[in-house]
């Protein structure tokens, strides 16, 4: 076993918004993971997937818009397939990339299941907006069928569906025993597959969850030594986007709540990752979070830069 074992959260920049750019980006994303691999990381890698899900969300309903024996795919159904075309691409690109570098190691992707609570506050306020533009009839029946949509002005209608909180990994057990078998997972990707437990079943469940409070809940679980969040910048900011702004280089779980609390995170960018940082530190006080980029996480590691919250 490794001496270092870590989540990694790999954001949008990670995977590019299209196929075509996937492709290429996940060969820059592989060399950064190989670089932590060669640094003595034993990794558990889970991602985004809003582009990736809202893309097939959209041709799966256009599919059934042009022929109409075929039956509209669930948001659980897209959340599966992106799944797995994305860990596709990132087992492929960074089993290569090892192998170029003489390092022989198995890279799996597990389909990954997340239990949520029917009863989310989130199901009675939805805020991801997914697929494509619709018409105001195409937006009329959608609402008739009983789900969310949102306006954008000049442009149309948009789906709109839950984020709620995860509460149990299904496959944690598959996944801790490839961990303690020294093999690299990918796992939760897109925040896993949201369902909901009706006795002995589970139904997929029309949301998303966010991939960073599953990065947290998945280090927590795993009880990993450090949860690795890269994302677009190559630091946390105080002040970001203003002439003022101030790089944070080391943070106390308890500042960062404090931060939180001052407005200084931004819903939906920086906010989701410091509150899966905190999360992850509560369970594993003994923890470590860095939040950097993907072309500053070689650095980041010697201590050179990034974000560092510990408890």
């Amino acid at each position: 076993m490794s001496k270092k074992r870590a989540v990694v959260s790999l954001g949008h920049e990670a995977l590019g918004y299209t196929i075509l750019e996937q492709w290429d980006a996940v060969k820059v994303t592989a060399r950064a993971l190989a670089d932590l691999v060669e640094s003595d990381y034993q990794l558990t890698i889970t991602h985004s997937n809003g582009p990736q899900v809202s893309m097939i969300h959209k041709a799966m309903t256009e599919l059934r818009r042009i022929y109409i024996d075929y039956t509209p795919a669930p948001m659980c159904v897209c959340s599966a397939m992106s799944q797995g075309y994305v860990g596709y691409d990132i087992q492929n690109s960074l089993r290569a990339e090892l192998l170029s570098r003489g390092i022989s190691k198995p890279v799996s992707t597990i389909l990954t299941q997340v239990t949520v609570d029917p009863y989310d506050e989130a199901f009675y306020e939805p805020t991801k907006v997914i697929g494509r533009y619709m018409s105001k009839e195409d937006a009329e029946t959608e609402i008739k069928k009983g789900n969310y949509v949102a306006e954008e002005p000049g442009k149309g209608f948009r789906r709109v569906v839950a984020a709620p909180k995860p509460i149990d990994v299904v496959e944690i057990e598959a996944i801790r025993a490839l961990v303690e078998a020294d093999q690299i997972v990918i796992a939760c990707g897109g925040g896993g597959i949201p369902v909901i437990e009706q006795s002995h079943a589970l139904k997929g469940a029309s949301a998303v969850i966010e991939k960073d409070s599953i990065a947290g809940k998945l280090a927590g679980d795993l009880n990993v030594d450090e949860l690795i969040i890269l994302t677009g910048v190559p630091c946390v900011y105080m002040n970001y986007g203003s002439a003022d702004q101030k790089p944070l280089e080391r943070l106390t779980a308890a500042e960062a709540k404090e931060l939180c609390a001052a407005g200084q995170f931004e819903e939906g960018t920086m906010l989701p990752k410091i509150e899966a940082s905190i999360a992850y530190l509560e369970k594993n006080p003994a923890g470590r979070v860095l939040i950097t980029s993907i072309a500053s996480v070689t650095e980041a590691i010697k201590g050179k830069c990034g974000t560092f919250i510990t408890m």
